[in-house]
């Protein structure tokens, strides 16, 4: 057993009995990854930040229902930061549910243009994004979620989620380099 699972359990074990020095240990060890996930999902740090209280809140609140036996305790964290953001990110967004799905258009973007780019730099670029397609990007791109997951957990169609995908595809595209995008042809498209 590795010392990192040794500590995080024993600080679950602490935070189900409601111990304080538990619940700092465990938000020590937990902060700077949970803070990565919120600023990827929300707009603006001060947003980002009510992301992560109330997921620790929630977590703390809701960690007697934690079972090691199903799963990771950091895929579990996690799942409860998402949803944190989806929530906030939810009351800020202004999703069109007026989509054709005929207007989904595939754009490509030169893999040279990409491979100058720094994950920080792309991050940046995200949180341009307009709120509800930022949202809709993360979940699909980053987190692998489905069209139909991702409406079910933002209560919107299938297609508006396609069309936030393609919409933050182009502007991102825009944004990395305008003269790197090309109009799809046979050979790229489907990448």
């Amino acid at each position: 057993m590795n010392l990192f699972f040794k500590q995080e359990t024993k600080l679950i074990k602490g935070c189900k009995a409601n111990e304080r020095q538990a619940q700092e240990g465990l938000y020590k060890l937990y902060y700077a990854d949970m803070l990565r996930i919120c600023f990827r999902y929300l707009k603006s740090d001060d947003l980002a930040n009510d992301a992560l209280s109330i997921g620790f809140l929630k977590v703390f609140q809701h960690i007697h229902n934690f079972d090691a036996k199903k799963g990771e305790f950091g895929a579990w964290i996690r799942t409860v930061m998402v949803r944190s953001c989806i929530d906030l990110g939810r009351r800020e967004a202004k999703f069109n549910e007026v989509v054709n799905p005929e207007e989904i258009e595939e754009v490509f973007i030169q893999p040279a243009v990409l491979d100058k780019l720094f994950v920080e730099d792309l991050l940046k670029l995200i949180r341009q994004l307009p709120t509800a397609t930022q949202l809709v990007f993360n979940l699909s791109v980053i987190d692998g979620y489905s069209h139909k997951e991702i409406g079910e957990h933002l209560n919107i169609t299938e297609s508006t989620s396609r069309w936030h995908l393609t919409e933050a595809k182009k502007q991102l595209r825009r944004m990395i380099a305008p003269s790197a995008i090309d109009k799809p042809t046979e050979n790229t498209k489907g990448r």
